[in-house]
């Protein structure tokens, strides 16, 4: 049975266990209010699911409650950020709002962002990018248990590596395309086996490196103690995708690249992120780009609806639409997920309502 919770009501909840474990008012507001968004956006994997989670990794100490960002270079095009383990959600938005200003001053900025604790949904970063009229492109890397097996591999090596490109649409809602680099991401698996379903063939291989549609391979260790992999979207396409997100969220900007076994107990997920800010307004192109962006994405959406469904969508449009939908109708958080979130709040001094 799930549960259907109002996005406001959710959200509240949400902040008192964010509270009571160790942040501010204002930072729990902000956390908060981005998982619920994530939910919103038919992004459960990225929502409200993460709280255990994050709990359990304040509590380890890999996570730490109001925690700011760090400049380690400013050239003005140029920045060096380091986020100190603090929330993702915070740090993030404050170096998206850095390099955006740089952005707009300069005409560019590259961003690199280490250290971040789990970013969340890297589709908001953009979104806060287009909204701005600017270009962003990111690159992430994802330092946590291994769980995505190398084209060719038959176990986990890295992780799922989101890539994310925002780009604005003149008077049109922008294109927001942000995936992550294995076939579906972790967080969906765990929703899968929270609800007890089996997953699509073609998406997961077993402890032993055999394919299987059980998601519970890597979401709780196996008989033998050791974990199942996801695999690479796009066989080697996707694999190669995903190697370049860890060498530039990774390695480029000193938050480190998956290169040994990772403790499965440690809760803690570690993002780094290259970000790329671009103003068209100051290439000179401006015209031509609303003019020429927008006259493709018309030409797209002008093509016959394929046989089972019921319009062309560009990235961005899935999320739009279900944010409308579940303003409406609630947030269903299942049986399992509200259960685990009861008991993270317990481990603070939080009661929730069962």
């Amino acid at each position: 049975m799930q549960k259907i919770l109002p996005a406001l009501a959710l959200q509240a909840q949400v902040a008192t266990v964010l509270i009571a474990a160790g942040s501010s008012d204002e930072e729990a507001s902000a956390v908060a209010a981005n998982l619920v968004f994530a939910n919103l956006s038919g992004h459960d994997s990225h929502g409200v699911g993460m709280l255990p989670r994050y709990v359990d990794a304040v509590l380890e100490g890999g996570l730490i409650p109001n925690n700011s960002l760090r400049v380690l270079l400013d050239t003005g095009s140029l920045l060096t950020l380091d986020g100190q383990r603090g929330y993702g959600q915070v740090v993030g938005q404050l170096a998206m709002a850095l390099g955006m200003e740089r952005a707009k001053t300069h005409g560019s900025c590259i961003m690199t962002l280490a250290n971040s604790h789990h970013l969340g949904r890297i589709g908001h970063f953009a979104e806060m990018a287009v909204a701005q009229g600017l270009v962003s492109m990111h690159f992430v890397n994802v330092l946590s248990r291994p769980v995505v097996a190398p084209f060719g591999g038959a176990d986990g090596r890295y992780g799922t590596n989101p890539c994310c490109i925002g780009i604005p649409l003149a008077g049109r809602e922008p294109f927001i395309l942000d995936f992550a680099t294995s076939r579906v991401a972790q967080g969906k698996m765990r929703v899968a086996h929270n609800e007890g379903q089996q997953v699509a063939p073609g998406m997961l291989i077993d402890e032993f490196g055999r394919a299987t549609t059980n998601p519970g391979v890597v979401v709780v260790p196996q008989s033998n103690g050791l974990f199942g992999a996801l695999m690479a979207f796009g066989e080697h396409k996707g694999y190669g995708m995903a190697v370049a997100c860890e060498l530039l969220g990774g390695a480029l900007t000193g938050s480190g690249t998956a290169h040994k076994p990772a403790d499965p107990a440690i809760r803690a997920v570690i993002n780094g992120m290259l970000t790329i800010l671009i103003d068209p307004a100051k290439l000179g192109t401006q015209a031509s780009f609303e003019q020429e962006a927008l006259a493709f994405a018309d030409w797209l959406k002008a093509a016959p609806a394929a046989p089972g469904t019921d319009a062309v969508l560009i990235a961005g449009d899935p999320e739009r639409a279900k944010r409308l939908q579940r303003q409406d109708s609630g947030i269903e958080v299942d049986k399992e997920t509200w259960r685990e979130i009861v008991a993270a709040g317990r481990k603070v001094g939080v009661s929730l309502p069962e």
